[in-house]
């Protein structure tokens, strides 16, 4: 059998196993066969990648995608080529931003996704943000007509907290309404849980004795701190659980939360944990003080044990980036007017491999189910997407595990123009990406051709 391309020489790592060398035989974008290195193979190109690692593409299933410094939606073509360019230097090959709007989404949608396809690099798919009476009457139809089954809401919108992001209040009611309609129209609620009554006390208590905000991260950290997190968590475990909706636990970053989640698992909740690498890198220790401003806040270290503990035992589902691309002028100011949020498109894989694989000795085939394999079941793309595999999509990030590079800001492809780990040494470094058989990004090197070939990709939760 004549193939399209063929990769060779490269250690492969398929589904729960270690990497082993294999031929990937390709065929109109999708993997076609896993060959015996020994087997002959015709192929219109063959791609030597001897001394490399091939992993199934990387999925950031939590970012935000938007235009300058508004996080709520791309609004031309350069917002999509720039972001997804970024995600292709770091091996992720598919990603799900939240769209945020006040409108019926019906009513904006199909200019989001235009405008994403024609700058995208990458496939893509996107989570609405749901927040208004009409937003959530729409929730059937977002669900089976328009492929976008995973829902955000944002539970610490309430009192006028939500006016930052130009968004109305909830409240409880709200949120088990949501879920009854998610478990009714197979959907998932994604809650951003924080309990902001009691984020307001503790923050009127700091910052009356940290006025000016010297105590930095730690400050920030002690306006929201990992009860408030824990509390929601139970709270949204609670209602999913008896509406019987899946939930999928965004941005885990502390001891609380994580054990929180895993009680609600244990009682009966069908419940996804995802953290990000910067709760994995990073605590209030870090003398970046208004650039590691995030919400939820940075930790303590013990909290960043605890969520590396969470790997290691298999409780963590996911590793995604809540990837902000504001610039550095939104850190302006004190730790009390800084905006909070960082980047963390490019570096996502090679800090896992650095941090995860050479310092933590977490296997690749671990490493591999946090990035790509669970991300693509939990959001409905399980069937396309995540392995290497005969009739997935032939989406690769190629590596050098043993490459060494070192983070600098000037280097950074997003329109953040920073990362939280310039000045970082990492070990494990992306050569090559593929998107369906098609190289994004090769030999180091961005493929401009690759502009306007990612696709808007229709999800339904299995």
């Amino acid at each position: 059998m004549m193939f399209d391309l063929v990769i060779v020489g490269g250690d492969v790592a398929l589904p729960g196993r270690d990497p082993q060398r294999m031929t990937v035989a390709i065929n109109d974008g999708k993997v076609a066969a896993l060959l015996s290195p020994a087997e002959a193979v015709e192929a219109k190109r063959t791609f030597d990648v001897s001394g490399l690692l091939v992993l199934p593409g990387v999925l950031d299933v939590h970012l935000h995608l938007g235009h300058g410094k508004d996080i709520a939606r791309p609004r031309e073509k350069a917002d999509a080529a720039t972001e997804t360019a970024a995600a292709a230097v770091g091996g992720v090959t598919t990603f799900i931003p939240y769209l945020m709007a006040t409108e019926p989404f019906e009513e904006i949608f199909e200019d989001v996704r235009a405008v994403t396809e024609a700058g995208a690099r990458i496939d893509f798919g996107y989570h609405f943000i749901i927040s208004t009476e009409q937003q959530l009457a729409g929730v059937p139809a977002y669900a089976s007509d328009y492929g976008a089954p995973s829902f955000k809401i944002f539970m610490n919108n309430r009192g006028g907290e939500g006016k930052r992001l130009g968004l109305p209040d909830i409240d409880d009611g709200f949120l088990f309404r949501l879920c009854q309609l998610s478990a009714r129209n197979g959907g998932m609620v994604c809650p951003h849980p924080e309990n902001i009554e009691v984020a307001w006390q503790l923050r009127k208590t700091v910052m009356e004795a940290d006025p000016k905000g010297a105590g930095g991260l730690a400050s920030w950290n002690a306006t929201r701190p990992p009860f408030v997190e824990a509390d929601a968590v139970q709270r949204a475990g609670l209602f999913a659980r008896n509406t019987g909706s899946p939930l999928y636990i965004v941005h885990t970053s502390s001891a609380q939360a994580l054990d929180a989640a895993r009680i609600a698992r244990e009682m009966g909740t069908q419940i996804y944990i995802e953290t990000c690498p910067h709760y994995l890198t990073h605590d209030v220790g870090w003398s970046g003080r208004e650039i590691g401003k995030i919400n939820p806040p940075l930790r303590e270290a013990s909290d960043r044990e605890a969520l590396w503990q969470g790997i290691g035992s298999g409780l963590i589902d996911t590793v995604a980036t809540d990837h902000v691309h504001r610039d550095m002028s939104s850190k302006a100011g004190d730790i009390w007017a800084a905006s909070p949020g960082c980047p963390g498109l490019e570096t996502l894989l090679p800090i896992m491999l650095s941090e995860g694989f050479h310092k933590r000795g977490v296997p690749i085939r671990r490493l591999v189910e946090l990035l790509s394999e669970r991300p693509a079941r939990i959001m409905g793309l399980g069937n396309r997407k995540g392995m290497i595999a005969p009739g997935y999509d032939a989406d690769l990030a190629i590596v050098d595990l043993n490459a060494t590079t070192k983070v600098a800001n000037a280097d950074v492809i997003s329109s953040a123009g920073y990362s939280i780990y310039d000045g970082w040494s990492l070990t494990g470094k992306v050569v090559h990406t593929l998107l369906r058989g098609e190289p994004v990004f090769e030999n180091g090197s961005l493929v401009d051709a690759a502009v306007g070939r990612g696709r808007y990709l229709h999800r339904r939760l299995q």
